[in-house]
């Protein structure tokens, strides 16, 4: 089988990571890929060092988050280019599937599948929630007869009113092992950290201010902030250089975005994952898992899938810096709970968020996706 993958950014992201993590298995099971997406960032270089042929499409630039009505715009008229673009593409490669890696790009696939008679199977890894986008993406899956994969039950419950309950399948992510996963001993917690790109529904300024209530009672506390803001997101630029006007004062430091995030997490006794509107089930949760480090995070998107309150990790509510403040000055003062729950977090993931059970479940769908069309069934 020949795959096309089409993915709306060529940096690397959460979604794109799912992606590297999926190209082995496509080998193995003796199939061939190929990555079209917008430009030829850091994604377009680790799949060519896994020896996939990657394809750049013309760049788009479009707001992050909720779409302007400039942005829908400048969208529909770029869709002839890139339905021509993602067309010689799927002939080039004589594509048996189109594997759309993100909304962006699934009504000009949809509409290149509908015109080919390629089967589209659509991986959503974020909850749309903007109305407009849910019911652009729902049309695009009708015209293209799609099937979906759901990162978690918060980001397929969009597309629910538009296909059949079996032609969507929820499939949580999965991580590899942590080069650095070692016995939880971490007594006294000196280190508490934030991973993920930087934007402000991710909660990094809730972080700070809560760090800094925590630093009037043990200034000698340690606050990491790794990310920085993606994609050229303008206003996620302007709310991380307020993030770090914000540290001032209290010991925090900035590391920028890291590609070893096995090696960021080694050094950190507790993670938090603040997000105020996560749009899925944050990757970085299940890398935690892996390496023992337990998890401190607000109850938003899908973190209460993956995240059993005093079971493998910590859910706070209100999401508040106070509420989150008070939440880690409790656990501070119980480092053995700490311990418990990072070793339960990672039977879990041993048990739940492996990358090879990730593999599997996907291949399973690609497989009776494309036979059902070469069947003639409905997909």
């Amino acid at each position: 089988m020949n795959i096309l993958f089409v993915d709306q950014y060529s940096d690397l992201g959460g979604a794109q990571q799912c992606l590297l993590d999926l190209i082995p298995a496509i080998r193995q099971a003796g199939w061939t890929a190929t990555c079209t997406a917008p430009g030829d960032g850091a994604l377009s270089e680790r799949l060519r060092v896994l020896g996939t042929p990657f394809q750049s499409l013309p760049v788009l630039s479009m707001a992050a988050g909720a779409k302007r009505a400039a942005d829908f715009v400048r969208f529909t008229f770029a869709v002839p280019l890139f339905a021509r673009h993602i067309s010689r593409a799927a002939r080039e490669t004589r594509a048996d599937l189109l594997y759309v890696n993100g909304p962006r790009m699934l009504p000009v696939s949809a509409w290149v599948a509908r015109q080919t008679g390629i089967p589209l199977l659509f991986h959503a890894h974020n909850h749309l929630a903007q109305s407009s986008a849910a019911a652009l993406a729902g049309r695009s899956l009708q015209l293209a007869r799609a099937r979906v994969i759901a990162c978690c039950r918060y980001a397929g419950r969009p597309l629910w009113p538009y296909i059949d309950p079996g032609r969507l399948r929820v499939i949580y992510n999965g991580v590899p092992p942590s080069s650095r996963a070692e016995p939880a001993s971490r007594d006294p917690v000196r280190s508490i950290g934030i991973v993920g790109r930087v934007s402000p529904e991710k909660g990094h300024l809730e972080f700070i201010q809560a760090a800094r209530l925590i630093a009037q009672s043990d200034p000698s506390l340690t606050f990491t902030v790794c990310g920085a803001p993606l994609f050229g997101d303008r206003n996620a630029a302007r709310y991380f250089d307020q993030v770090r006007r914000a540290a001032g004062g209290i010991r925090v430091e900035f590391t920028g975005w890291q590609d070893d995030v096995s090696a960021v997490l080694s050094r950190l006794d507790v993670l938090v994952v603040p997000s105020l509107r996560e749009p899925g089930a944050p990757r970085v949760v299940l890398e935690a898992y892996a390496a023992r480090v337990p998890v401190v995070a607000f109850v938003s998107g899908g973190i209460p899938e993956i995240v059993r309150d005093g079971e493998t990790g910590f859910l706070v509510e209100p999401p508040t810096p106070e509420a989150l403040a008070a939440r880690l000055q409790q656990l501070l003062a119980a480092p053995e709970q700490l311990r418990h729950i990072a070793e339960s977090a990672y039977a879990a993931w041993k048990e739940e968020f492996t990358v090879a059970r990730y593999q599997r479940e996907v291949l399973e769908v690609i497989g009776l996706t494309q036979t059902r069309a070469a069947a003639g069934l409905s997909i």
